[in-house]
């Protein structure tokens, strides 16, 4: 009895998180698509722009800030996707275990989605940050050729 009582703020607590992290879920997948484009962009435009100045601590700058944001984003969804899944298993099983499988369906379809969607954020944001660590890689040691050439 002391178990249920102590503890039932704490299932409470956590149910809540639940609305919040498929909000942030579907931001990073909005974020993860605004992320590609400004990729393309970069790639196609704004790396060249960047070569044009010839200022390696602006290039680094940049791309010091913009792999992070990728980093963060190939990092951040997954959790909480994981998250996302775990929170709505605790219910689902428990209606189970009532006799009601119609809500464990429920439970452990959200708990699929939030799982792919932490995922597709994640893939998004390591992709990019792969293909810009080896443009600004490429970029860099193209400056620093022509630096030591001059």
């Amino acid at each position: 009895m002391t178990e249920t009582l102590s503890f039932g703020w704490l299932h409470d607590g956590v149910s809540l998180l639940l609305t919040p992290a498929l909000f942030a879920l579907l931001a990073a997948c909005a974020i993860a698509i605004a992320e590609a484009g400004i990729a393309c962009g970069e790639r196609f435009y704004g790396l060249s722009r960047l070569a044009a100045n010839r200022d390696i601590g602006q290039v680094q700058a940049i791309a010091r800030r913009r792999l992070e944001r990728a980093d963060l984003l190939s990092r951040i969804p997954p959790m909480l996707g994981l998250m996302a899944t775990i929170i709505p298993l605790g219910p689902g099983l428990a209606a189970l275990g009532q006799g009601d499988p119609a809500k464990l369906a429920s439970a452990v379809t959200v708990a699929f989605d939030a799982t792919v969607l932490g995922l597709v954020a994640g893939i998004g944001g390591l992709v990019i940050g792969k293909l810009r660590r080896r443009w600004y890689e490429e970029l860099l040691e193209s400056l620093e050729a022509e630096e030591l050439a001059a």
